[in-house]
């Protein structure tokens, strides 16, 4: 059984037309989508801007509500699920958001946003301090933070260790799927192969499932088991990362193969 199965899932949305906006289009953002997702691969989704993969990440963590089709995760429909046991399993699937600079709250410190992660799982550390500061410690140096930095704010970081607590932040709830959407896009190039790397290592470490959003083709590449490439909103192509790369299937996929910049 997958982990994690995507059964003809759809979202469409209504948008206004015309110079009244009185007309009505359907926009079909994620247009029947089925995949499996097994447990402990990194699957990369890849497509360019537009084609659905953000939508699709948000489906799957249950942000929003498909039009029609299902979630499965382990065996359950998330739909049938009541809102109080959604929010129970929401702890085992957590998302690392594209800009660090944006998904970190500036007002609460470091401590107080890796703790607030961890309590979502451990309600026990609550009037342990001493326990929750252990743990917040051991979250820190599992991404590669030094645990002096704690009572430190977001602006105080540089981007690459904003992601770093971003990471730490989905790892809080000890979640067994982390759905990534475009987490190194906005970092230099220098430290976009040390988030990489870090990923990786957490899924050999954790045994954690991870699907990897991205536009970058030689990014998916470096850290995806296998690739599923999105075009207006259908997954029109699925293989192994090389086989892919070797003997690409679809005109979209060659397209973004073309883009990968080429060192002459």
């Amino acid at each position: 059984m997958s982990y994690l199965e995507l059964q003809n899932l759809t979202r469409y949305f209504e948008k206004k037309t015309g110079w009244l906006k009185n007309e009505t289009q359907i926009v079909k953002a994620v247009d029947g989508v089925s995949l499996e997702i097994q447990k402990g691969e990194i699957l990369g989704l890849v497509g360019e801007s537009g084609c659905g993969k953000s939508t699709l990440s948000r489906l799957i963590m249950q942000l929003l509500k498909p039009t029609s089709g299902s979630v499965v995760l382990e065996g359950e429909r998330l739909a049938d699920l009541p809102k109080h046991e959604i929010r129970r399993r929401r702890r085992d699937f957590q998302m690392i958001f594209q800009d660090p600079y944006a998904s970190l709250n500036p007002r609460m410190t470091i401590f107080s946003t890796l703790a607030e992660a961890i309590l979502t799982r451990h309600e026990n550390l609550a009037n342990d301090r001493d326990g929750l500061e252990r743990a917040v410690s051991i979250l820190m140096e599992r991404v590669g933070l030094d645990t002096r930095y704690v009572r430190k704010y977001p602006h105080e970081f540089s981007g690459g260790q904003r992601q770093r607590i971003a990471i730490a932040r989905a790892l809080g709830p000890e979640p067994k799927l982390i759905l990534a959407d475009e987490p190194v896009s906005a970092l230099d190039v220098s430290i976009q192969s040390q988030i990489l790397n870090l990923l990786r290592d957490l899924r050999d470490d954790l045994g954690l499932t991870m699907i990897f959003i991205s536009h970058d083709l030689s990014v998916v590449r470096y850290i995806a088991d296998r690739i599923a490439v999105m075009e207006a909103g259908k997954i029109v192509e699925v293989a192994e990362s090389n086989a892919l790369f070797d003997s690409p299937q679809s005109e979209i996929t060659k397209v973004l193969l073309q883009a990968i910049p080429q060192i002459r």
